[in-house]
């Protein structure tokens, strides 16, 4: 058997997550269906962090073991060809040892959350940002934001069917940015080891709620003091979240 880890890119507009789900379609179900028809069985595909349905991936990375050794070249050539025409694609590819784990091998996980900041509704963007009308304060949102850097606990922030053991995480980056290119287009990076379920997109809704001056950014501390997930701003749409790398 030869393990081999795979770089994924995928716009989550058509799919119900990453997961498996029975009766709808995921991106697991495409990219192990993709595999299946390169080396004719089912092969079980290992992922560093789930994601929720409508969410999208720069550098997603999994695993999974071949029953042959194949260049890794060709390992990567071969999926994207069945995985076509779905929005999915394999960007890196190579072998690695059995000691490897897409998951349990990861240091740090990265995502940003875009925001298009304007008064007309997104056409292009549609899907892939959530367009918000009121003029946000970055300035604002930033000093809001450094209330949740560090070891915290993240109740506020998490969704109720989060299945992780504990709500005590450690939040190393989180800031706000404009585009160089275009000051409308907003950005929110996050840097963590592990994120609870719909962290990133709790703390970007109440980020968001600063930004339009509904809550002063101390509002932020009491909210994340609370532990209580009403005392929190709104979830964020999926639409804007992209899981953007992870560190080994």
């Amino acid at each position: 058997m030869q393990r081999y880890k795979c770089t994924v890119e995928y716009n989550g507009r058509p799919y119900h997550g990453w997961q498996f789900q029975e009766e709808v379609i995921s991106v697991q179900q495409v990219f192990e269906t993709a595999l299946e028809k390169f080396i004719g069985q089912f092969v079980r595909v290992y992922v560093s962090g789930r994601t929720d349905a409508g969410v999208h991936a720069f550098g997603q990375v999994v695993h999974f073991d071949l029953p042959r050794t194949y260049p890794a070249d060709a390992v990567m050539n071969a999926i994207n060809h069945h995985l076509k025409p779905d929005p999915v694609a394999v960007i890196d590819c190579v072998e690695v040892g059995e000691d490897f784990h897409a998951r349990f091998s990861s240091k740090k996980r990265y995502y940003m959350y875009r925001i298009v900041n304007r008064r007309a509704p997104l056409t292009v963007d549609a899907g892939l940002a959530w367009g918000i009308f009121k003029s946000l304060d970055i300035d604002a949102m930033n000093e809001a934001a450094a209330y949740l850097i560090g070891t915290h606990d993240f109740t506020t922030f998490r969704a109720s069917e989060c299945q992780a053991k504990s709500p005590i995480k450690t939040l190393e980056k989180l800031v706000v940015t404009r585009s160089e290119h275009d000051p409308l287009d907003i950005r929110v990076h996050t840097e963590s080891r592990s994120f609870l379920h719909h962290q990133v997109r709790n703390m970007v809704g109440t980020l968001v709620l600063v930004g339009k001056g509904n809550w002063k950014p101390v509002d932020v501390k009491t909210a994340l003091e609370a532990c209580d997930r009403k005392a929190g701003g709104p979830t964020a749409p999926a639409d804007g979240l992209y899981f953007v790398k992870v560190d080994y």
